[in-house]
């Protein structure tokens, strides 16, 4: 029980470290720079790009119910978050879709 306390206590201090440590060394005052304006544009969409790759990485289109549950469901994320822009509702609705889909439907 104790290593299981002392595990959860040092991940969160790191964890705190590593989300506190840029205003820490910025002391928070500085203007933030273009490149670090821009990678924070540009990079959730890179990420969830990435994130949708791989999750169809290992979906097979010439068996089986052939995508149908991963499209439906990632149109309806897109189109959802089109509309209300709201990301927890998207990837929300997005994955009950899903999991209605593969295990009742599919």
């Amino acid at each position: 029980m104790e290593h299981a306390i002392a595990l959860i206590f040092t991940v969160a201090i790191f964890t705190l470290l590593t989300r506190a440590f840029p205003f820490m060394v910025s002391g928070g005052k500085r203007e933030v720079s273009p490149l670090v304006k821009y990678l924070g544009n540009v990079l959730p969409p890179a990420i969830m790009m990435i994130l949708v790759v791989y999750c169809l990485k290992n979906v097979n289109f010439m068996i089986g119910s052939r995508g149908i549950p991963e499209i439906l469901s990632i149109g309806v994320v897109v189109l959802l978050h089109l509309w209300r822009r709201n990301t927890l509702l998207s990837i929300g609705v997005g994955t009950v879709l899903y999991m209605i889909l593969v295990q009742h439907l599919f």
